[in-house]
Parts: structure tokens; sequence; C-alpha cells
């Protein structure tokens, strides 16, 4: 084969020229390096939970294998998952489903995915609001649409509406809309869920609702977009068992949304994956069906991490908010280094501490750097410790 047939051939499909690779996986590797060399690292730059799956949904696992529930099921989810997340969704979130109305797909990774393979052409535009939990913008330009950064602090002072209008124009086709928000662990109000909503309906825009972190909000509440008048049928709600359950790598969630909508993912999940794993889906059932209680304990030792973490960054002089929600810190670390990566950079040489940059997170996010405080108080502790006698 000659050097021209080679360079003609042996390219990849156009439509993943602007598709990326985490940043945090070069992060994870720096760690792994650290460690290799015998050093302690204080790790804050993951995103999972810091429990373990409870045992009650392992248990439904086996037995799941055990009654050898391993056949195929579905594409769109087993019958009694569907019904229980039409069940919950109407009633914690207030969202008339139907189980016609419910797609369980991998995780809420691939919620995303078939949502905006759904809804958009090439050439669209997505308003996001940033910073912005970074695999959305790659989500985006897979499906050759574009995103279109709306700074949240803007936002905030001037008000959504009006900044969500001076950031669209014809092509604009969408918001993507993330509460609590990863990175910084906003919540968006009732009033702010009310706004965009106004907007949408106003412009005849479609939503896509991330809601990972639904059951983690510490102050305030948790405000499905898709309860409010007129905007089931414009939204793609998406969820996932992984925050909420510590269930990350079981990889179960589910999209709720009206048709049209519904025969995409259908047709993303069909061809893509054809469902998800049966006895993973009869774990999930019995996760929804987990007391609510559950959630109570769980915010709890979630809020005594996120004081202890967000107190401590507070004083040693890095001005940080308490989020609202999720388990991320997001502190202004310009008197560290004005550059975000360098700063990361910094801390893990000087301290051992692990981060993520904020610029990873969007050019609204630089100046600061991620910690998540979703590991035990001690190591919180420790790496707060570090960096005291470091910085």
């Amino acid at each position: 084969m000659s050097t021209s047939q080679t360079s003609a051939s042996f390219r990849l499909a156009s439509r993943l020229e602007q598709v990326g690779f985490s940043d945090i996986v070069q992060i994870r590797n720096k760690v792994m390096d650290l460690r290799t060399q015998g050093k302690q690292v204080h790790q804050f730059e993951g995103g999972e939970p810091y429990l373990a799956t409870p045992n009650h949904i392992k248990d439904a696992m086996s037995r799941a294998l055990r009654d050898n529930k391993t056949r195929y099921a579905p594409s769109s989810g087993i019958l009694e998952m569907r019904k229980a997340i039409a069940k919950k969704v109407s009633e914690r979130n207030n969202i008339p489903a139907r189980m016609e109305d419910v797609i369980v797909v991998n995780g809420g990774m691939q919620g995303l995915f078939g949502s905006f393979q759904t809804v958009l052409n090439p050439g669209d535009e997505v308003l996001m609001f940033s910073p912005y939990w970074t695999p959305i913008k790659d989500l985006i330009a897979y499906s050759q649409a574009k995103p279109v950064f709306v700074p949240t602090a803007e936002a905030r002072a001037n008000g959504i509406k009006e900044t969500l209008a001076k950031y669209s124009n014809a092509r604009t086709r969408a918001i993507y809309y993330n509460t609590p928000q990863n990175p910084n662990g906003e919540v968006m109000t009732r009033t702010d869920a009310e706004a965009v909503a106004a907007f949408a309906c106003d412009r005849d825009l479609i939503v896509f609702a991330d809601e990972a972190y639904e059951d983690l909000v510490y102050d305030g509440e948790h405000v499905s977009i898709a309860s409010l008048p007129d905007m089931f049928e414009r939204t793609l709600t998406s969820f996932t068992l992984s925050k909420s359950y510590s269930m990350t790598g079981w990889r179960v969630g589910y999209v709720v949304a009206k048709e049209p909508w519904m025969t995409g993912l259908r047709k993303t999940t069909l061809y893509s994956t054809n469902g998800v794993s049966t006895p993973s889906q009869w774990a999930a059932l019995t996760a929804l069906e987990t007391p609510i209680e559950f959630f109570a304990e769980m915010r709890a030792a979630y809020r005594k991490r996120r004081d202890l973490m967000v107190n401590g960054l507070n004083e040693l002089g890095l001005d940080c908010a308490m989020p609202a929600g999720a388990f991320y810190a997001f502190p202004d670390v310009k008197r560290i280094d004005r550059d975000s990566r360098r700063a990361a950079e910094h801390l893990l040489e000087a301290a051992q501490v692990a981060t993520v940059p904020g610029v990873v997170f969007g050019e609204h996010g630089e100046g600061h750097l991620r910690f998540s405080f979703s590991t035990s108080p001690e190591v919180i502790e420790a790496g707060l410790d570090s960096m005291r006698k470091n910085l």
C-alpha cells in the first residue's frame, strides 16, 4: 500500500475531530507515579462516592444470578425496573411519567449520549452553564453540534433569561441543565428552574436535564425542571444510580422523556449496547426500593465532610463558597497560581494533594481547583494539614 493510500484511508471519522479525552485521567496517572515512588497522596480528584454499594443491593445481584436471571432483557429495560422508575420519578421528582416514558441505560453517560444523539443535528447549538462537567462538550461535539458556554456567574448577576438570550441565536436548539452542578456544587433553585423553563418555552427549545446528584442536596431543594408546567414534553432527563446508591461501576441509569424523544433513545440504545446487564437491573430494582431514610443518613455524612473541607480551605486563605449539593468544593486558588493547572501541579508536588484544575471545566473555572470531599474525614484532615505545612 502506498503512503498516499495509507494517509487517505487510515484516519478517524471527522465527527471525532472535536472529541477529546479526560484531563482527569492524566491527573490519576501522576498520582499513580507518585505512589510508585512510595509517596503518600491525599486524593481529592475523584468523582466517586466514598461509600461501598449497600449490601442489600449486592445481595439482590447474587439472588438474580442464583435465579438465572441472566438472559437477554428488553433493550429498553426489564418491565419491573421501568415501572419502579416511573413510580419513583412521579412521587419524588413530580414528573408525570408512565412506564412508556422510561428507558434503562448504561449509566448517566449513555443517557446523555443518547439524548444528544436523539435531538441534535450538525450545526445546532446547545447553551450550557459554565463551568461545566467536562464530557458534556465532547458529547455535544460527537453529535456535530456546538456547545455555547453561558457563564453561571454572569447569569446570577444579570438574570438567567437575559443571559441565556445574550448567548442564543437562530441556531440554538437546546439547553443543557445540570443541578446539583459538577464541579462547583451549585444547586439551581426553583426560581432558577422556572427562569430556564420560561426561556425554553419562549424560544421553543429542548432541555437536557442532568440530575446525577439529585439525592445530594444539603441546602434548599432539588427541583426537576421536567416537573414544571409545559416542560415534560420538551425535556429529556438523565438519572443515574451511581451517586445515589454508590453504584458507579454497575453502570445503571435511566432517562425519562416523552415521544418523539423516546423513540430516538430506544434506537441509540438498541444499536449501541442493546440494553443493560440483566442481573444488574434486578439489583438496581432493589436499590430503587431502598427506604427514603437512607438518603437522610447519607446526606448527613456528606454534610459533615463538606463542612470540614470547606472550612479548612477558607482557613488556608483559599476562598471557597459552601456548595449546596454534590460532593465537590471549588475554591479560588489564585493566591497559589492564577493558572489552575500550575496550581494543581504545585499542590501535588509540594503537599501531595491531588485535585482537578478548574480550567478542565471550561474557561470560567480558571483560577479554581476542584476538591472532592467524598472521602473519609481522616483523609480530609490529613490533606488540609499537609497543605498548612507545605503551602
